[in-house]
């Protein structure tokens, strides 16, 4: 990972601040919600201390029968069709029943499906009807109250007969229709709406379940939606909410207000993405979506459930408008320590996702901006400190590749930060490398120099003793000072001849020549000193001519096969190849042989580094020059030296450019 990518990374650290901001409107939001829930409860909680104390006519309490409005008259004739609009909310009685009623401006509809598999049918006039499969009616109206029995020995028409003595207005008949079915069997029946019943009570007695109950009927006030309750509701309801008055089953008895939004003009109206923005990045938490039709019977929702059982409840939803939401507040509504209802306040609203939803894109536009202005900023700064960098190593190996030797000013050193400390640093380093390299460049010419006079003295002392008539025995020792002093002048020639190569290849002169036509000439007269090893050449088809120095290129050739043949075994290879390159071409000497030392590869062109054992008696000495002499070359020719690895063997290849020509005065 570079310099500038890491800044990058640092960079990225500031998306803590929209992040902390995103949590700051998301808590924002959430305050909001509940100081508006608090507000919407304290409403809810006047209205139900209103409807009690203006003696409202609230619904009673515990169970009852609900009597839902049917826009068309009801056939009665034992079969479900006219029923299937009001079916989803039919009322379960016991185990094995369910009853629907049903109300329009003439008549009370009462239909009861029961589910009995087993059937023992008697019409309600026999003796046996009690021990068949029969309902207990009752109805009342006012201080009027009667009881039926209703039974049928086969579907069809039927009547229910009167089981009490004479009831006031109430009839002592009431004409049914019993429908069986493989389930069970259904009864319908109307009455009156000018019987003013009050109550209605039922009770099923099913023959094979064993039911040999007295002739009872669970008996439960009739209840439906009130319009002058409705009225009242009016009166009390806060502007903007629709308020709803449930029955403790929660039954719908009365409404007021509509879940209307104040329209707004078109360009502050928020968008889907908005919308999209709101639900999915600030939202809180939304309740499950319900029905919200006006006219469900039933509004059986969990805040509802919550406020039956005496505690105040809220919810919030997402409200059918584009970015609104609804809140939700049940209060129970009890008198004289029973529970007769709960009033259901919803108020849609706007306000709460359009503050938050602005408030999280003017967090977002600021922190984007700053993000950008500190990532440019972050950016530029990594762009000018990898170019310093750069700057700072191309300047070290430069150095580096001229022996420590600057070839100008070194960089940075003038800057005043820790780069220009470092680069002060890397300045005095490499001027003690150079004054170092400097030094053993020169020491073989300064050696071979100062060696010269104490050799000449002791030689010529030697030669004096010679003469002197030494005993026998001392004859020995002066020949091993004689091979000394032959060794030591063969190091200070070899070292005067590598200081006079040095100057011989700054002074050499190249001409336009055939590299093919160097390299298989020396390879020629190599194979000779080659003895029983193998000499491969390998040369281009083509004449490859350069501008160089064949005398140079000759020698260093010399030297590179000077080095293999004494590393090579006597029954070995070696392989001469000239390969052509896009700038120049390489000449390289592969010869079998031990490998190279990984941590001798950079330095084996240096100068007085050898890899030979230690000359023994009569070897000629070693002192590291020839690969050097090979690197002066080839950077003579603008190139460079290189070796390398083979399988079993090792290959150093001479890389030239050739010499720049010279322009004529």
């Amino acid at each position: 990972m570079t310099l500038r990518q890491k800044l990058l990374l640092v960079a990225l650290c500031t998306l803590a601040l929209p992040v902390a901001g995103w949590l700051y409107v998301r808590q924002m939001e959430t305050l909001l919600r509940e100081g508006q829930a608090q507000a919407l409860l304290a409403s809810a909680r006047a209205m139900a201390r209103s409807l009690v104390v203006v003696d409202a006519p609230l619904p009673p309490a515990g169970p009852a029968w609900y009597l839902q409005r049917t826009p068309v008259p009801i056939t009665i004739d034992g079969y479900g069709d006219d029923w299937a609009p009001l079916s989803p909310w039919a009322q379960s009685f016991g185990s094995n029943a369910k009853v629907m009623l049903a109300e329009d401006d003439h008549w009370l509809y009462f239909s009861v499906e029961v589910r009995a598999p087993q059937r023992r049918r008697a019409d309600a006039g026999d003796r046996l009807a009690l021990s068949a499969d029969h309902l207990i009616v009752s109805i009342a109206s006012g201080e009027d109250a009667q009881r039926y029995l209703l039974a049928s020995a086969a579907p069809g028409p039927t009547t229910a007969i009167a089981l009490d003595a004479e009831a006031g207005v109430l009839p002592d008949r009431i004409n049914a229709q019993w429908q069986e079915d493989g389930s069970g069997f259904r009864v319908e029946f109307r009455l009156p709406r000018g019987l003013r019943l009050d109550r209605f009570g039922l009770g099923v007695h099913v023959a094979a379940a064993g039911d040999n109950e007295p002739l009872s009927a669970e008996s439960r006030p009739l209840v439906d939606f009130s319009p002058a309750l409705s009225q009242e509701l009016a009166r009390l309801a806060p502007d903007g909410v629709r308020v709803r008055l449930l029955s403790a089953d929660a039954w719908l008895v009365a409404q007021s207000g509509r879940l209307d939004l104040p329209d707004l003009p078109a360009s502050e109206r928020p968008g889907w993405f908005a919308s999209l923005v709101y639900r999915s990045l600030l939202a809180t938490r939304f309740d499950a979506e319900s029905a919200w039709a006006e006219d469900a019977p039933r509004i059986d929702l969990p805040e509802v459930r919550e406020a039956i059982a005496g505690k105040p409840a809220t919810a919030w939803r997402a409200g059918e408008a584009r970015s609104s939401v609804v809140l939700d507040v049940a209060m129970p509504v009890q008198a004289r320590g029973k529970l007769h209802g709960v009033v259901l306040l919803e108020q849609p609203s706007r306000a709460v996702p359009l503050l938050a939803n602005r408030a999280l894109f003017g967090l977002l536009l600021t922190s984007f901006a700053v993000l950008l202005v500190a990532g440019g900023v972050l950016l530029l700064f990594a762009t000018r400190l990898t170019i310093r960098l750069r700057r700072l190593r191309n300047a070290a190996e430069r150095a580096q590749a001229n022996d420590g030797q600057f070839d100008g000013p070194f960089p940075l050193t003038d800057a005043a930060d820790e780069l220009g400390d470092l680069a002060r640093s890397f300045e005095r380093l490499f001027v003690v490398v150079g004054g170092y390299t400097d030094y053993l460049r020169t020491l073989a010419s300064k050696l071979s120099h100062e060696l010269n006079t104490p050799l000449a003295i002791v030689k010529s002392s030697l030669d004096n003793l010679d003469h002197a008539g030494l005993p026998a025995e001392a004859e020995p020792y002066l020949a091993r000072a004689r091979d000394g002093v032959a060794r030591l002048g063969a190091l200070v020639r070899a070292m005067s001849e590598a200081s006079r190569m040095e100057r011989a290849i700054a002074a050499a002169e190249a001409e336009d020549v055939d590299l093919a036509d160097i390299v298989r000439g020396c390879a020629e007269g190599y194979r000779v000193l080659a003895g029983d090893r193998r000499l491969d050449v390998e040369l281009p088809g083509t004449p490859v001519f350069m501008h160089v120095s064949p005398e140079l290129v000759a020698q260093a050739l010399d030297k590179l096969f000077d080095n293999a043949l004494s590393f090579t075994p006597g029954d070995g290879w070696m392989r001469i190849a000239l390969r052509p390159t896009a700038d120049g071409a390489d000449i390289e000497l592969a010869n079998q042989g031990p490998p190279l030392p990984a941590a001798m590869q950079g330095r084996l062109f240096d100068s007085l580094v050898s890899l030979r054992d230690k000359a023994t008696p009569g070897d000629a000495p070693h002192l590291g020059l020839g690969l050097y002499v090979v690197r002066l070359v080839a950077e003579r020719h603008q190139g460079s030296a290189s070796a390398r690895n083979l399988d079993g063997g090792v290959a150093f290849t001479l890389h030239l450019k050739g010499l720049p020509r010279q322009r004529l005065a």
